[in-house]
């Protein structure tokens, strides 16, 4: 098991689809997580994982924000990637709709400008079921994003 790898990576990298894993380049001493959804906080479960800079990087939604929550409730210094209101106006031309939002009406472990954006999405804002789906955003934008965020990662721990 995943579990009992006697390694310690330098940063652990949390994506939610199975297409923006498959993207990935190799980060060196990163290892990715892909696709765990509500599952996530299996995470807790990995002793070196709370012991290495994490990311977190889902879908602009009401549930890619409620997964971030349950992740961070078991790594609680877990740091989210473009799951912000800049990258989500950025890319308005990409939203979709999310059909069933999540009922959570507070999630505790979100930042503040987390918990601002899911409630912004929650009371429909910036319209109806508005969700931006990590696959599409340019990847030019989000691989320099993804090798910031480790690099700023790795130089805090």
């Amino acid at each position: 098991m995943i579990a009992h790898l006697g390694w310690q990576p330098t940063t652990v990298l949390i994506v939610e689809n199975l297409q923006t894993g498959l993207a990935l380049q190799d980060l060196p001493g990163t290892v990715a997580i892909i696709g765990l959804g509500y599952a996530v906080e299996l995470l807790g479960n990995i002793p070196w994982a709370s012991r290495t800079a994490c990311l977190y990087w889902g879908d602009i939604d009401t549930h890619g924000l409620a997964i971030l929550h349950r992740a961070r409730s078991v790594l609680p210094n877990l740091v989210s990637v473009m799951m912000d209101d800049t990258t989500l106006h950025r890319f308005t031309d990409l939203w979709s709709n999310e059909i069933g939002q999540s009922a959570a009406e507070v999630l505790p472990a979100l930042t503040l400008a987390e918990h601002a954006l899911y409630d912004g999405l929650r009371s429909n804002r910036w319209g109806q079921g508005v969700r931006l789906e990590q696959e599409r955003i340019s990847w030019d934008y989000a691989w320099l994003a993804l090798c910031a965020a480790v690099t700023q990662a790795t130089a805090i721990d």
